[in-house]
Parts: structure tokens; sequence; C-alpha cells
């Protein structure tokens, strides 16, 4: 089954289980994120992952440690319990070898893993008129009107964050745009959002960090987001262990 559902290149999210002591009740304790990729499927339960970074910083997971997988594959998410059975470097690629302590299960969609990144954004509040064509699933968005310059300070598949000179209300919708650099061609993009939260830039008065969703994106384009996000994040590995 595991050969059926991944396959080398794919997206793997990886938390390592910490449990607490047994006179804690073993429950297990808050645990980090990696994000990182299938390197090879060496059989039915064993298989080989890109050793996660963090901070540029290779994380040496423990070998027999256990591990949290969820595998971004082709018809969804699957999540699964692994152990680890060895690490080392082939060909400057840092791997380690997992074998799976439980069967694969379609699993749910969980809060989308956010990339640190510096990107110019241009963005304006949605007019009364746009509001209205999106609650009726309608695609209507007014050209021409001026934009407001932010810098987005995280991104992913769900929604980003950015930091502006100004606030806007939380709750609206606004039009923004950006560039991302797909396969070495910029590709500029235009999406609306809803405003979750803002505040003010702790030490920096006068800037306003802003979380906001996206709203209705395109299912392509959400994928060619969480592309550029991996993409990226394999440069920096390489970038990093080529050092």
């Amino acid at each position: 089954m595991l050969s059926e559902i991944v396959a080398a290149g794919q997206i793997v999210e990886m938390q390592e289980v910490k449990r607490a002591p047994e006179e804690e009740g073993g429950a297990e304790e808050e645990r980090k994120v990696y994000r990182t990729k299938v390197f090879d499927v060496l059989s039915e339960d064993q298989l080989e992952i890109m050793m996660p970074l963090e901070k540029g910083k290779l994380v040496l997971l423990q070998v027999d440690g256990e591990l949290d997988l969820c595998f971004y594959a082709e018809n969804g998410l699957y999540q699964c319990y692994a152990r680890v059975l060895d690490r080392y470097k082939s060909n400057n690629v840092y791997i380690v070898v997992v074998e799976l302590t439980s069967n694969l299960r379609k699993h749910q969609r969980r809060e989308f893993y956010r990339f640190g990144c510096a990107l110019d954004m241009d963005s304006r509040e949605l007019e009364k008129e746009e509001v209205t064509a999106l609650e009726q699933n309608q695609s209507y968005l007014m050209k021409g009107l001026p934009l407001k310059h932010s810098v987005i300070v995280d991104i992913s598949g769900g929604g980003l964050r950015f930091i502006a000179n100004y606030s806007y209300d939380v709750g609206i919708l606004i039009y923004c745009t950006y560039q991302l650099n797909i396969k070495g061609e910029l590709r500029e993009y235009g999406l609306v959002g809803k405003i979750l939260s803002v505040k003010e830039v702790e030490g920096k008065p006068g800037s306003f960090e802003h979380r906001l969703q996206y709203i209705n994106l395109d299912v392509d384009v959400r994928e060619e987001i969480i592309k550029y996000i991996f993409e990226e994040e394999r440069r920096q590995r390489h970038k990093a262990t080529s050092k």
C-alpha cells in the first residue's frame, strides 16, 4: 500500500513523538512540525526521507525515535507513525531511514505550514460591488484602483502574514497582489483574502502585522503556492548542505 500512495519527491511533514513520563499519563508533549520530502521508497514499510532543516540547520533525528508523518499524496493527505532506523549522507544529501509502525490512513488537512519570507505585496480593500459579487460566487474585480505597499513575512497555502505602515480593519476583504519565482519565472498572483487579525509590531510604532486567509482560492493556485514554498525550502537546504 505504501508504494501505491507515497512516491519520491512528495512533501512530507514530520513531528517527533515525545511522551511524558508514565506517572503523568504518558501524554504527548507539544511538538514542532518539520517539512521535507520523500527521497525514496525502499519497501512496503520502509522509506528514505530527506533530513529536515530548522533555520538553515539540519535536524538530527534520533535513531529509534518515533515520528508522526503526514504525506502530501496526489489524492490527499495520509498519516502514519514510523520509527527512525538509520541516518546517513548519500551524494551530498542527508537521509533518514524510517520504518512504518502503523498503517497509512487518510488524514484531514491540517493548518497549512507557514514559510518565512520577505516578499513585496500591494493591496487594497474590496469595494462594496466586489464584495457583493463575491458573495454571489461571481468573479468581479475593479481594475486601476490605487494599491498600498506592504511586505509579506510568511506565506502558506492557506494565507499569509504581512507588515504594513497602515492597518486594515479585522474582518474586511482585501485584494492583494504579489509575485513568486516559480521555476525561474516570476508569476504574479492577484488574490482575495480576509483579514483575521491586526496588531502593532512590538518595538516598531506605526507598523502593523496582519494575518490574512485566502478566500475562494483556486485549487491549482494553492498548489502552486505550496510548490513554491517547497522549492524555496529545497534551495535553502541545498545552500546549507553545500557549505
